[in-house]
This record gives C-alpha cells, sequence and structure tokens, in this order.
C-alpha cells in the first residue's frame, strides 16, 4: 500500500482567504477559483455544509467580486476524483487500487480564534488512477465523468497527454472534522513556513526531511509508516 498527502483548495496565495474552521472542528472545504472560465458554478451559487454560500466566508471588500467568482471544484467530493496536470503531480499515477490519496488544506477560526494552520480534509481511497490517456473513452467518462478536467471538453483535449486522474472508491469521504497537522518553521531565507508537526510525524514519519508542507506537492508516506498512518487515517470521521 501507498499513501500521499496532497495539499488542495483556496489560499492567501490562490484565491485570497484560507478556509473556515469551526470551533467545533467542522470546517467549509473552499476550491480554489477557476481560471479557464469554463466553470458555471461561482463561489455566490455554492452551499457549504453549514448552509452559507462560499461567499460569505470571503471578507465583506471580497464578497461581491466572489459572488461572481468561478470555482474550480476539485477534488470533488460528490463522486470522489481528482485531476493535474502539472508535472508535480505526476506521480499520482502510480497509485494502485486500495492506496490512499489523503488532502489537506489550510483553515481559519471562523467566529473563534484560531490562527491559519493547516488540516487533513478528506480522503480518497483509491479505486483507479493513471493518466487520461491510459484509460478507454468509455472508461475515462464512467469514472471521471464529475471531474472538472474531464467534464470540460476544451480542458481535456488540452491536457489529455498529462492529466493523472485519481478516483476514490466507497471508503471515500470529505471528513466531518478537520485534524491539525502542522507547526511553525522558518526557512533558509528566515520566512515562516508550516512543517508537519512533531506529533504527526510519529504517524505519517518526515517524509526523507522535508517535512516543509507548505506547498502542494505530493508528500509520500515512508513504507515504514504506511500501517501506522493507516491505522490513524480509518479513525478519522
Amino acid at each position: 500500500m501507498r499513501i500521499a498527502l496532497l495539499r488542495v483548495g483556496i489560499d492567501t496565495g490562490c484565491g485570497g482567504i484560507h478556509g473556515p474552521l469551526y470551533s467545533d472542528g467542522s470546517f467549509e472545504y473552499i476550491p480554489i477559483p477557476d481560471v479557464t472560465g469554463l466553470s458555471r458554478l461561482t463561489y455566490g451559487d455554492m452551499i457549504g455544509r453549514h448552509g452559507i454560500p462560499l461567499a460569505d466566508y470571503f471578507p465583506l471588500s471580497m464578497r461581491d467580486r466572489a459572488r461572481r467568482t468561478a470555482v474550480h471544484c476539485d477534488p470533488e467530493f460528490e463522486t470522489f476524483t481528482y485531476g493535474d496536470p502539472t508535472r508535480n503531480k505526476a506521480g499520482l499515477r502510480r497509485l494502485k487500487a486500495g492506496d490512499l490519496l489523503v488532502f489537506y488544506c489550510g483553515l481559519e477560526g471562523y467566529g473563534f480564534q484560531s490562527p491559519p494552520a493547516l488540516y487533513l480534509i478528506g480522503i480518497l481511497d483509491v479505486r483507479a488512477a493513471g493518466r487520461a490517456t491510459d484509460f478507454a473513452d468509455e472508461d475515462l467518462w464512467e469514472l471521471f465523468s464529475e471531474n472538472f478536467h474531464v467534464r470540460h471538453k476544451r480542458v481535456l483535449d488540452q491536457q489529455r497527454n498529462d492529466l493523472v486522474l485519481v478516483k476514490g472508491g466507497s471508503a471515500s469521504r470529505l471528513l466531518k472534522k478537520a485534524y491539525a497537522i502542522s507547526g511553525n518553521a522558518i526557512d533558509s531565507a528566515g520566512r515562516p513556513m508550516k512543517v508537519l508537526s512533531h506529533d504527526m510525524r510519529k504517524v505519517f514519519g518526515n517524509f526523507g526531511g522535508r517535512t516543509s508542507i507548505q506547498r502542494s506537492s505530493p508528500r509520500w508516506i515512508d513504507p515504514r509508516y504506511v500501517n501506522r498512518a493507516y491505522r490513524f487515517l480509518e479513525r478519522l470521521d
């Protein structure tokens, strides 16, 4: 079994905010903006699990614009798919049935004080993975029809050769409660950064010394920690 951790969702560098974390540990997953102009869904259209349009989580100065801003829903947690054509995600094509792709994102206290941190928010229990070119057209549509990169023909035509897709099985889920995994550190240039917390290194290992989880490159669990990480993730609801 293999397990990969991957950062997703809106942040201050892509979208302008952190996602909202409630005092009971529940949260809203807010996707990144759509830059293609193809999505018809906006932050004003999307109603979160707490019954609030996602646009309402933006500061007042950004809210009107957010209501009109299209959303790139990927990963999507309705049929549980993820897709990405970029080089640093290419390794995800090697995931096999039974592996796990674990998502985390940046969240900040909403209605109470809790500084920005990184939290586990969802899990794909892998059913299938590969490049788009690895799938017959009928299988591609059957498995990934709700994925942004497949649903929009123009995007698929442009990205097909590089597009990596992951389909989750029946145990896939968007968590009900977020689970904090980050600690604070300083990089070589003296800038603050998020790293895997010491407690979480006991679960996931230290990724071969690459403990920074600030960015969105996948972090692969050392085989020596896979069973421990699996047992931990299995308990999350």
